[in-house]
């Protein structure tokens, strides 16, 4: 027997789902790189600006032409980041003046050249590690030593003008960090929201293939979940590196049993996820067949209603009592003996929404074992 040609929409068709998985994947990262500026936004401001202020005090008050590595200190100081841990800007200010220092002595006693650039570089690394154990002190050492060594014309007024420029700089970013705290939850809180309404946007997806039983739909959940990953990523690392901040400022130390939290939550979530494109590829299978899909559809919907409301209480910072109540209900149904009875595939389905649905019970404050009890036995 042979098979059957394909049609002359099939070609078109598929052409037509690619151009959708890849409007797909651009409204995501769109999403993703507008939450990134928004998280960023108020950093750089600051960052920028300190990195101004530098430049006028070391042009100004200090009266050098080219005060370069003034502005430069303060933007590698200071970065975009909200984390701003004051050891940390002390280490890369150190490192910076370090550096340059040391690459402004070099030049004038020795001149630039290609085994210059090696010593300089071995002293500036050197020296930092003395210093210090910090490695972000001993990176930026050498490569501010780099620089001055081969760009020996910018020159700041004086042998060691750049290292004074280089000094400016750290100490305005040093100045800028202890009197713009900055509260460590907000960042972590904004990116969770963010992430967790990536999961309840793919559930969405999800539901949405279910019911239609088209597997373009079902795909589209598929892809929607891998494109979240960074989301994810970048929650997860914001949160771990608030709780080291909260470990050692003073002021934020009440906070690090939320923060220990936060980044328990964005585990689970990630977690989640991963589940939830286990259940999508499954459903692919399923869709192919003659399956009643719908009470598997319900099941979902819920779901994500549930995690939609938990994702506005996480960037909130409130006890998410809401959802809570929408997954123990949801939760208290997936019974496969119940749902999908006849159907296997179905059923195993049913099977798969346990899981995830338990990691996001736990998201929303409910103790482990709690969360797996609350389920119908098998």
């Amino acid at each position: 027997m042979t098979s059957a040609a394909p049609g002359p929409d099939e070609p078109r068709a598929v052409g037509l789902a690619r151009s959708a998985f890849r409007r797909l994947l651009l409204r995501a990262r769109i999403r993703q790189g507008a939450s990134r500026v928004r998280v960023g936004f108020w950093p750089i401001v600051q960052a920028s600006l300190a990195a101004g202020v530098a430049f006028a005090i070391a042009y100004y008050l200090l009266g050098h032409e080219y005060p370069f590595f003034a502005p430069v200190s303060a933007w590698v100081c200071l970065g975009f980041s909200q984390d701003r841990q004051v050891r940390r800007v002390l280490e890369l200010a150190v490192g910076v003046a370090v550096g340059v220092g040391l690459g402004d002595l070099v030049v004038h006693v020795i001149g630039t050249g290609w085994w210059q650039v090696a010593l300089v570089l071995a002293a500036s690394a050197l020296a930092a590690r003395f210093i210090d154990r910090g490695p972000l002190l001993a990176t930026q050492a050498g490569v501010q030593a780099i620089v001055i060594v081969g760009l020996p014309a910018v020159q700041g007024g004086g042998p060691l003008g750049r290292w004074t420029d280089a000094l400016v700089g750290g100490a305005i970013a040093l100045l800028a960090a202890a009197l713009t705290p900055g509260d460590p939850r907000r960042r972590p809180r904004m990116l969770g929201a963010e992430a967790t309404t990536e999961l309840a946007e793919t559930l969405d997806l999800l539901t949405r293939g279910l019911r239609s039983g088209d597997p373009d739909d079902l795909e589209a959940a598929l892809v929607r979940g891998r494109a979240s990953e960074p989301a994810l990523e970048e929650w997860h690392a914001s949160a771990v590196s608030a709780r080291e901040l909260a470990r050692v400022r003073a002021v934020a130390r009440k906070h690090r049993t939320e923060l220990g939290d936060t980044e328990r939550r964005a585990v689970l979530v990630d977690r989640a996820m991963r589940s939830t494109r286990v259940l999508a590829r499954r459903s692919l299978a399923s869709a192919t067949g003659e399956h009643d899909l719908a009470p598997v559809a319900e099941i979902t919907s819920r779901f994500a209603e549930a995690v939609r409301v938990l994702a506005e209480a996480i960037g909130a910072g409130r006890d998410p009592v809401v959802a809570r109540e929408i997954l123990l209900e949801t939760a208290a149904t997936l019974d496969p003996r119940v749902i999908g009875a006849g159907d296997w595939q179905v059923q195993s389905l049913v099977l798969l929404v346990r899981s995830p649905l338990v990691d996001v019970l736990e998201v929303a404050g409910v103790p482990p074992q709690a969360a797996r009890d609350v389920l119908p036995e098998l």
